[in-house]
């Protein structure tokens, strides 16, 4: 075989290859003679059709075969003799793949960097540790017997009030014309409560059971319904009771009403899960300074290959958010060539700190377990109710579905490696400062209780 180097530009390389036609035609004559050997022709013997016949039927099949094996194996010999690793799929133009020819075509492919190790003493990261309040519970206790609470009919004859729930059926219309979704019957509003168009449910006040009125609200500009957003509309109201929320008192009574076997049970479970939440969030801000300070000591070139593929999977999901009309705020009023340099710079940063949290495992011999994949299958399967069976099976015939876990769980543990060299300060701070980051995930008192309202919370 005959290798001439015509590309060395950074990370990429090029190679003119040729295969000399007798190696091509030797492997084309050992198909056609296992052929023989097993195919089965009307009129034959098993193991007694000719070659020639064999080759009559199947010669351009076999053909076309033996060129991918050639230039597949040629190329992996290229790769093996100069000891290069390709970032990207090897992009392959045959020149010559005529049988009675040497088999010739060009290789090009981009190269992983060179990545020499950053001194991980020498990184410096403050890790926050925090503990939920007793303030913190109280609030998801009042928000869980909110959440429970029952609407009672109102004897006394009065017009409605702000904090009061009226029964009502509605029709909204737009232009005269009703439109899907705005009919509604016996449902029960809050009035001046959340949850409706904005001025929906102020305009509810005065009104008393068995009235009617017409209002009208205006749809925000970024409602989830794109025929909607921003649209004017009117809604004929009909009240037909009047009702009043009554709270439960958060004690014992309410706890066993939800699955928990006291109100003590009730808060040591919410503390759990708030430390749950504190701690994750302790996690992402160590690990996104980390991340930052390793970033700050990758300097190397990045194969373009790779940035592209990150770019055009950024762009992709933008493309469709605009579709659904969301759009980030940060993105607002920005044209498309700014929007894509700063996502492509994203992307190459991306890439880079891939790139270097691969090494850095690879170096330090880092690897994924199965029963880590296990774990992780499981994991995601229990976030499918009913369905685990189903969601674990499909892992099991989809090698490339199972890929997904491994990699946040490399990087997981290579973070954890890292760490453990850095050099850490801890620090003990309220919870109101540990989430006081916008850019963090904080935890949520409301959205927490919510979940442990819900059945299966302790299953």
């Amino acid at each position: 075989m005959q290798v001439t180097e015509t590309l060395s530009d950074g990370l990429k390389r090029g190679f003119s290859v040729v295969v000399p036609a007798a190696d091509v035609e030797s492997r084309r004559s050992k198909r056609l003679a296992e052929l023989s050997r097993t195919v089965r022709l009307p009129g034959f013997r098993p193991g007694k059709v000719p070659t020639t016949v064999v080759k009559q039927r199947f010669g351009s099949a076999v053909t076309a075969e033996v060129l991918e094996q050639s230039v597949s194996e040629a190329t992996q010999q290229v790769l093996t003799e100069r000891g290069l690793r390709a970032a990207t799929q090897p992009r392959i133009e045959l020149v010559s793949a005529d049988p009675l020819l040497d088999l010739e075509f060009k290789l090009e492919l981009e190269l992983f960097p060179e990545i020499a190790m950053p001194d991980f003493a020498a990184i410096e990261v403050a890790r926050m540790k925090a503990e939920p309040s007793e303030e913190q519970i109280a609030r998801a206790l009042d928000d869980l017997a909110q959440r429970q609470r029952e609407l009672v009919a109102v004897e006394e004859v009065r017009p409605a009030a702000k904090g009061d729930f009226l029964t009502i059926d509605f029709t909204g219309k737009i232009d005269g014309t009703a439109f899907p979704g705005g009919t509604g019957t016996d449902m029960d509003v809050e009035v001046g409560g959340a949850g409706f168009i904005p001025g929906f449910t102020d305009q509810l006040e005065g009104l008393s059971a068995g009235e009617s009125r017409a209002i009208e609200a205006t749809f925000p500009a970024a409602y989830g319904v794109p025929d909607l957003a921003g649209k004017a509309a009117s809604f004929d109201i009909t009240a037909k009771q009047l009702k009043r929320a009554v709270v439960p008192v958060a004690d014992d009574e309410l706890a066993k009403k939800i699955g928990f076997e006291g109100l003590d049970d009730l808060k040591a479970a919410l503390k759990g899960r708030f430390q749950h939440e504190l701690d994750q969030l302790s996690r992402l801000r160590v690990k996104r300074q980390l991340l930052d300070a390793l970033a700050g000591t990758a300097g190397f070139p990045v194969p373009q290959g790779m940035v592209d593929a990150e770019f055009n999977q950024i762009w992709q999901r933008l493309e469709a958010d605009r579709k659904q009309g969301k759009t980030d705020d940060e993105d607002t009023g920005k044209d498309d060539e700014t929007l894509k340099a700063e996502y492509r710079a994203i992307a190459e940063r991306r890439v880079r700190l891939g790139l270097l949290l691969s090494e850095i495992g690879r170096t330090n011999g880092i690897t994924v377990a199965q029963d880590e994949l296990t774990r992780a299958m499981r994991t995601e399967a229990q976030r499918y109710p009913g369905q685990e069976q189903k969601v674990l099976e499909f892992f099991r015939k989809n090698p490339q579905a199972t890929e997904t876990l491994r990699g946040p769980i490399f990087e997981e543990k290579v973070v954890d490696f890292v760490l453990e060299l850095a050099k850490v300060t801890d620090s003990t701070v309220s919870a109101e400062e540990l989430t006081r980051d916008p850019e963090a995930a904080a935890a949520a008192p409301a959205a927490m209780a919510a979940e442990l309202a819900q059945p299966s919370a302790e299953a």
